[in-house]
């Protein structure tokens, strides 16, 4: 249970800076919806989605405990700062699909920016298994957003940088995109484990890429030479 809380502890900050950097990022080019609503703070009673952050993960923990007898993950969000492509400016000039897509990076972004300000704070030597913790979830949900395929940030970045017919394409794939998204890299390793078949893409591709990150943050935070 201590393990739960900790994890906790480290992902509620982890997912409030993503949004709010959402929302800033979208004030700064013009959109105020967000700041309007009171979602540019840091108080995570703000941004927490009643299904996403509580229904959902409770569901998944309750369903694996009944069928596999234990919690293999775990999955969640935050509630979305709302945003109106149409409102941003750049220089005075619209440009909603690549507006779009800064403001979506903007969430992955401050995740890697708090990964590196962890990485600088391992110097004082103190609460280090904590903080390198606290980069490795800051660099989970910061790639796994990036998956592209909308709503992921991801998928809105490829909206907003590929060629228009490309991008209209991908749009419409939104609605079920969470589905698709939840199912293939979540769901179906589990289902699939039941009937003896290991078939895990996500938890496969972190094995590789996260430490490969975390290495990274350590180079540019002056923690270790790389391999």
């Amino acid at each position: 249970m201590s393990g739960a809380l900790l994890y906790l502890a480290l992902l509620i900050p982890a997912m409030v800076m993503h949004e709010v950097a959402h929302g800033f990022v979208a004030h700064l080019l013009g959109d105020d919806i967000a700041k309007n609503q009171g979602r540019l703070t840091l108080n995570p009673l703000k941004h927490i989605d009643r299904f996403g952050s509580v229904i959902l993960p409770l569901m998944l923990a309750a369903g694996q405990l009944a069928t596999i007898g234990h919690v293999q993950f775990l999955y969640g969000w935050a509630k979305p700062v709302p945003i109106n492509a149409l409102n941003l400016r750049l220089n005075g000039h619209p440009n909603p699909r690549r507006l779009m897509a800064i403001v979506a990076f903007a969430g992955p972004g401050a995740n890697f920016i708090l990964a590196l300000a962890a990485g600088l704070a391992l110097h004082g030597g103190v609460g280090t298994d904590y903080l390198v913790f606290f980069i490795e979830i800051n660099l989970l949900i910061g790639i796994f957003n990036l998956f592209p395929l909308p709503p992921m940030d991801g998928g809105r970045i490829a909206v907003g940088v590929l060629p228009l017919p490309l991008a209209q394409v991908l749009a419409r794939a939104e609605r079920l995109g969470i589905l698709l998204v939840l199912g293939l890299l979540f769901i179906l390793p589990v289902v699939m484990q039941q009937f003896g078949v290991r078939f895990d893409p996500f938890q496969d591709a972190m094995r590789v890429i996260l430490p490969h990150a975390l290495n990274i943050i350590l180079i540019l935070t002056g923690n270790q030479i790389g391999n």
